[in-house]
């Protein structure tokens, strides 16, 4: 783990991993590398900074908590390959999972089915101690992974050219969320290329690449793989919903409860697929209140 430099603020170290075939993956920690590490999984799309209230509190209950980016996404390696297969994400979290000494698992959306899938390719071994899930399970519903690939679908190519633009895009999506008056926050989802238009921080092949029929192991597909990997779980496990999802449905979480009768399960009220930014501190709580039983086990 080599340091990158810089601190988003006086707690925040930047940091660098290395995923499968030693791909860089840039990351943020919080507290005492002494204590018990936990690794934050990002969704698809997303940037290691959406985890900016859970890492502190984490930090703050007495875990080392870290932030990845993931492959493609935000200040990570390019895959130059455009290799984004849900096995190379999986592969990423069991590298990295290695290098931190089992780190308990919590990952939201495609950092969940990541965290899981290393989980059921390591089941001899877990490559986690514990494992949170975030709004997603095998199986989950077209109708929420059909709104996520057409808001990514939508600027890729013709980008933006203000910051106004893409306030006004990320309001479109999230409705329910007070568009923000100071917009320079939105500068860690974009970049700005030499044509002067701000661009979404992924790598496009991220979308354009992926083989959706690759046994459909992709975000958004139901798949044998998920599936055996939840039914084999042994590590402490915890799924949170957003009950107003579209993504994970009251019938998909308790299918996925069946598959691992010993996971608990935390149903958050006004809370949508981004759970975990919807209602922050319910989260942050039920998050940190499960890791202490587990550590204290």
């Amino acid at each position: 783990m080599g340091t990158l430099g810089g601190m988003a603020d006086d707690s925040v170290r930047r940091i660098e991993l290395l995923g499968s075939g030693g791909i860089r993956l840039a990351a943020d920690a919080v507290g005492d590398p002494a204590d018990p590490p936990a690794l934050l999984l990002h969704g698809g799309g997303q940037t290691r900074h959406s985890w900016h209230s859970t890492m502190h509190h984490l930090g703050g209950a007495g875990w080392y908590a870290i932030s990845m980016d993931l492959r493609g996404h935000s200040d990570s390696e390019w895959d130059p390959n455009g290799t984004y297969t849900f096995d190379a994400f999986a592969d990423d979290v069991i590298e990295v999972s290695r290098s931190l000494g089992r780190p308990a698992l919590i990952g939201a959306s495609l950092g969940g089915i990541s965290a899981l899938g290393a989980l059921g390719f390591t089941r001899d071994d877990p490559a986690g101690r514990a494992l949170v899930l975030v709004d997603v399970a095998p199986h989950i519903e077209e109708t929420g992974t059909s709104r996520i690939r057409a808001f990514m679908n939508e600027h890729m190519t013709s980008g933006f050219a203000t910051l106004e633009e893409v306030a006004d895009a990320v309001q479109a999506y999230n409705p329910h969320r007070p568009r923000p008056h100071d917009l320079s926050g939105l500068r860690k989802n974009v970049r700005l290329r030499d044509d002067g238009r701000w661009y979404w921080h992924w790598d496009p092949r991220f979308i354009t690449s992926r083989p959706h029929d690759d046994e459909a192991r992709t975000l958004g597909t139901r798949t044998d793989t998920l599936i055996e990997a939840a039914k084999t779980l042994t590590v402490p496990t915890l799924l949170v919903r957003g009950r107003q999802s579209d993504l994970l449905s009251e019938a998909g979480a308790q299918e996925f409860l069946a598959m691992a009768p010993h996971a608990r399960f935390v149903d958050v009220a006004d809370a949508g697929h981004m759970v975990a930014g919807d209602k922050n501190d319910l989260f942050n709580d039920a998050v940190v209140s499960f890791l202490a039983e587990v550590h204290s086990a």
